[in-house]
């Protein structure tokens, strides 16, 4: 499947990196290329779904193996696309 937006310029906190493993990571990513937000409220899937035809910012929650807690943000622009741990925003 195709991706439903560009991501831009791919970006990983250095606490992100160390924490969380790559291949989860990358598994997130193309989840949050195709719409899927992850643990998100409804609510919170809705206005990503509003902001993905506006041109906003994109915010996708998950969880690894491990239990840890990680964000994907891609900026409104689509020219960035961010993985980070809550505490690092």
């Amino acid at each position: 499947m195709a991706a439903r937006f560009k991501h831009g310029r791919l970006l990983i906190t250095a606490a992100a990196r160390d924490r969380l493993d790559a291949q989860e990571v990358f598994v997130a990513l193309g989840r949050h290329l195709d719409g899927d937000w992850g643990e998100l409220s409804k609510d919170d899937c809705e206005r990503n779904d509003l902001a993905l035809e506006e041109g906003h910012r994109l915010l996708s929650a998950y969880r690894d193996r491990n239990g840890f807690k990680f964000w994907i943000i891609t900026e409104g622009d689509r020219s960035q696309t961010t993985v980070l741990l809550p505490e690092d925003y």
